[in-house]
């Protein structure tokens, strides 16, 4: 019996400014070949693009009436993504499905709605977790005699990221950006505690504010690590960086 389809979901999830999209970039740069093979999927979103984001290709940019008005339709999957409203088009995705790999690179949100929605249950996948922290690091915060809150943790470590990315982006900040980041980073525990549903964790300290994605030919650090943790996984292939969490692992 034929499959109805041919490719496999592949997702990279993580908080927000954790490397997702720098690993991303990186692929297209450095295996060109490999990352045109994968189809991208593209969510609506209601925020304003950031510096150098482009319509069509990192997302729909539409207002949030318009956005949050999709879920009318049963074809549409519509989330309250840390203050924006995203929506997943699965016709969409059906579709291009039939044709090959598709490739979501975004927030644990949609990853979770991706994984368990009933449309999806007899999609081939592949789901991957990048981790601001690693098992280890994180097994050895929770020693209780270090008396660490790991969520006020986690918090300050994604503010310090995003505060920079931020400011690479723009000479100022408003008060609306650090409500912003404020917004984002306090949702990094929340979305850390979903990374055991994930077929395999990446744990990476170089997030979209490291200059190890692009400041050299080519990725350094935990950066690099990433990328051939990432392109191994594409290939077929595991290695020793990558994670398997516990489901009480963050708890």
């Amino acid at each position: 019996m034929e499959e109805k389809y041919t490719g496999r979901l592949i997702t990279l999830a993580g908080p927000s400014c954790v490397g997702k999209s720098p690993l991303n970039k990186a692929l297209q740069k450095f295996y060109p070949e490999l990352s045109k093979s994968l189809q991208p999927l593209i969510l609506y979103n209601s925020r304003a693009p950031r510096p150098g984001e482009v319509e069509g290709v990192d997302y729909y940019f539409r207002n949030t009436e318009d956005v949050k008005a999709l879920s009318k339709d049963e074809r549409y999957v519509v989330l309250d993504v840390r203050g924006d409203i995203q929506a997943l088009d699965l016709e969409e995705l059906h579709g291009l499905l039939k044709n090959g790999d598709v490739f979501f690179e975004g927030n644990p949100y949609v990853g979770r709605a991706l994984q368990i929605h009933s449309s999806m249950q007899d999609i081939k996948r592949l789901s991957v977790f990048m981790s601001p922290l690693s098992r280890e690091e994180i097994l050895y915060l929770k020693t209780p005699e270090l008396k660490t809150n790991l969520p006020d943790l986690l918090t300050d470590i994604m503010r310090r990221k995003l505060l920079r990315r931020t400011r690479r982006q723009k000479t100022e900040l408003s008060q609306k950006d650090l409500e912003n980041i404020e917004r984002r980073a306090s949702s990094a525990y929340k979305e850390l505690l979903d990374a055991h549903f994930f077929d395999f964790v990446i744990p990476n300290h170089d997030g979209e504010d490291s200059e190890n994605w692009d400041a050299f030919y080519y990725p350094v650090g935990d950066a690099r690590k990433s990328l051939l943790a990432f392109v191994g996984l594409l290939q077929g292939k595991t290695s020793s960086y990558l994670e398997k969490w516990e489901n009480h692992l963050v708890r």
